[in-house]
């Protein structure tokens, strides 16, 4: 499915303003030149990782087999668990990963170019042990176009806060509606004001990620047919003129006076799941400038192989209250939903876990 530059709807978005992340990491995206080619050739310009695609990556294929087998021989009577044996897997790819994108990340004087990993799941109720683990991973990763995801929740918010301080840069993640998002940039500028008080430089970057597909999945059968894959959408266009109104502000340039630089926002969970809907639903809706989408494989080639860019995303977030209104008298409270969904996708990433360690620990035995 390659493509010539001219021609890729994928560089259309790039030269407009969005970067294009991939949501995937495998051993073999690695081995085979495949993730190369998509830096090269669909302008991928970064990447995001979460316990499912290692849990699947890892039980999918051979390919983790032999270092698997090799950490614990090396290992040998001494206390490797098997979430250290995962870590020190997942870091060996994304090493890899970081260093395809350090180019990138070179050429834009840290903007982009950038993976991600992400803290132990189990650890999102528990702030203390949540700072000590973003700080550990950092450290371990040694790749300075490294983010660790912590949690947008009750608990992660003051992790959040502590980690930009101490200057680990953040990936946002579990983010639902503008109230979730406005709480995490609140920590994140948190983090940078004390940095700055400190006398510390405020360069701590860091990314927001609105997770889109699963609001529409929540309420498919609640909502008439006129509605279908519309509320996802809708929640992006509220949260892009919060986050437009957040640089806009007071606060901010006293930030950036100080060198400091937006915390973009990323568009995460953004393969459609309907499949009676377009495959590049959230691809098509979300373009907006200085804005990051990060695609599932499959998506990031539909778009590259047939996308068609239909316009910008509203800056005023108008066209997106109108359509909020018609699901609020639909019966949607969208509130109360994005708690329940921020609640259900950190059980989620807990269920992922305990897969991704019962496969670890099982190939270990074989």
């Amino acid at each position: 499915m390659s493509q010539s530059i001219s021609g890729n709807p994928t560089r259309q978005l790039h030269e407009l303003g969005q970067r294009l992340w991939l949501d995937n990491i495998t051993r073999e995206l690695l081995d085979g030149g495949t993730l190369a080619r998509y830096i090269a050739e669909l302008s991928v310009t970064g990447l995001t990782s979460n316990p499912t695609i290692f849990e699947k990556a890892i039980a999918g294929t051979d390919a983790y087999d032999a270092a698997i087998a090799a950490a614990s021989r090396a290992a040998g009577d001494s206390a490797l668990s098997d979430e250290d044996c995962f870590v020190a897997l997942a870091l060996d790819d994304l090493r890899r990963a970081a260093d395809l994108f350090r180019p990138v990340f070179e050429a834009t004087d840290g903007v982009d170019g950038w993976v991600s990993m992400e803290v132990s799941p189990l650890l999102a109720e528990q702030t203390d042990a949540t700072i000590d683990a973003a700080v550990r991973i950092h450290r371990q990763a040694d790749r300075p176009n490294l983010f660790v995801k912590i949690p947008g929740t009750p608990a992660g918010i003051p992790a959040i806060e502590e980690s930009i301080f101490a200057g680990v840069p953040v990936n946002v993640t579990l983010l639902f509606d503008r109230e979730q998002y406005l709480a995490a940039a609140e920590a994140w500028m948190r983090g940078l004001e004390r940095r700055a008080a400190a006398g510390l430089q405020p360069q701590v970057a860091s990314v927001a990620s609105l997770f889109v597909s699963r609001w529409d999945t929540a309420v498919a059968e609640q909502v008439p047919a006129a509605l279908r894959n519309k509320l996802g959408i809708a929640i992006g266009g509220r949260v892009y003129a919060a986050y437009r109104d957040l640089f806009e502000s007071g606060r901010w340039r006293r930030l950036a006076a100080f060198g400091a630089r937006p915390q973009r926002l990323l568009w995460a969970s953004t393969g459609t799941k309907d499949p009676d809907a377009p495959e590049t639903l959230y691809v098509d809706a979300l373009a907006a400038p200085d804005t990051i989408n990060t695609l599932p494989e499959a998506t990031l080639l539909a778009y590259a192989d047939h996308g068609v860019f239909r316009g910008l995303l509203d800056e005023d977030g108008e066209a997106a209250e109108a359509v909020l209104r018609r699901f609020a008298q639909a019966g949607v409270d969208v509130g109360g939903l994005a708690a329940q969904l921020q609640r259900e996708g950190a059980e989620a990433f807990v269920k992922s876990w305990e897969q991704l360690m019962r496969r670890v620990a099982d190939k270990r035995k074989a």
